[in-house]
């Protein structure tokens, strides 16, 4: 399938303008250099231009076109206290007018009080309820549907429409890093991401239909059975496919997300996430987060490290956002990079 038929099947859903796409795909050759790979692109889908960008932003343009084609007055979503997700509604809903309700969880970082994405949702008007351990959120979020219907609002709950949808988002994805290794005269072979879902479904829908020569490599950012999470990815991208009227099918054994760089837990830092951090900073000065890209980053260093890479391949990263948690983050950083810090309180003593 060409790039234009494939524009042609996108064209098909109505949208919002809420992206700022195109995005970059930025060469990076000291990071290329430092990680011991021929050439590395990162893929710049931090941004995407609304409220510090990220990758729900171009769902978005898809989704909350859709909540506007049902009539939506406020929109409820939700998701950890330092949701991407969530930050990224509350912009949205903002920009065409809609109240944003965001249902997150009260976690470790809540803990810590308002700050980073959560500052963010609340300068942006969003009204947050934090859902304490052992309650069920989904529940809230659909009990919260019903006591705004029956004040009279027409609440748009964002959950399996709009998983699809996001997957349709990142089929597009797929076609503009075509089109722009196209122009830069570059063959790719891996693509890697930080995804569980929708947004590997996408660019592996994408990467198929177009019989691109790239294998697409996701990296979740929780613990989960790989097998459902094959199934699940491949699921979305199948149920993108019928939406779009494509006959390209994935079966989940050609589905690769691995699970292995995760750490503890969903949330939690790890040594090798915050070293990936501060290696794309220092080198390309492009903040990856620890949660989501910074894991995925470490996971596509040790790839080259173990040779699952061929250090002579052309490697696309796809920046899927998220920086403004690193403010949330700010122990962690801390204390892994040791930042050191001295006073100048007497010139005499000397400045070094």
């Amino acid at each position: 399938m060409t790039t234009p038929e494939l524009r042609e099947a996108l064209a098909r859903f109505p949208r919002v303008p809420l992206a700022e796409i195109p995005t970059p795909l930025h060469d990076c050759p000291r990071l290329a250099a430092a990680m011991g790979v021929k050439r590395l692109f990162i893929k710049r889908d931090d941004l995407t231009g609304l409220a510090f960008g990220g990758n729900k932003t171009r769902k978005f343009a898809l989704t909350f076109a859709d909540a506007l084609r049902e009539g939506a007055d406020c929109v409820i979503t939700g998701a950890a206290s330092q949701s991407n997700h969530a930050r990224q509604a509350a912009a949205a809903a903002a920009r065409l007018g809609l109240k944003a309700y965001l249902v997150n969880q009260y976690d470790r970082r809540a803990e810590m009080g308002i700050q980073g994405n959560w500052l963010l949702d609340c300068l942006l008007g969003a009204e947050v309820r934090l859902v304490a351990p052992g309650v069920d959120a989904g529940q809230a979020k659909r009990q919260l549907a019903e006591e705004l219907r029956a004040a009279g609002h027409r609440p748009y709950l964002i959950g399996e429409r709009a998983a699809i949808l996001g997957a349709v988002a990142y089929v597009e994805c797929a076609i503009e890093v075509a089109e722009q290794l196209a122009a830069a005269g570059a063959r790719a072979g891996v693509l890697a991401v930080a995804s569980g879902a929708g947004t590997q479904a996408g660019l592996a829908l994408g990467a198929k239909a177009l019989e691109s020569a790239w294998r697409v490599v996701g990296y979740r950012p929780g613990h989960a059975d790989s097998a459902q999470a094959r199934e699940s990815i491949a699921g979305l991208a199948n149920a993108a496919a019928e939406w779009m009227g494509l006959e390209t099918r994935l079966a989940p054994e050609e589905i690769d997300n691995s699970g292995a760089f995760v750490g503890e837990a969903y949330g939690i830092p790890t040594p090798a996430g915050l070293d990936a951090v501060h290696l794309t900073a220092r080198t390309e000065a492009i903040l990856l987060d620890p949660v989501y890209t910074g894991k995925a980053m470490s996971g596509l260093i040790a790839a080259l490290q173990r040779g699952e890479v061929a250090r002579d391949a052309t490697v696309i990263f796809v920046h899927t956002g998220g920086a403004p948690a690193l403010f949330a983050y700010r122990p962690d950083l801390v204390a892994h990079g040791s930042y050191p810090t001295r006073i100048v309180e007497d010139l005499s003593r000397g400045v070094l």
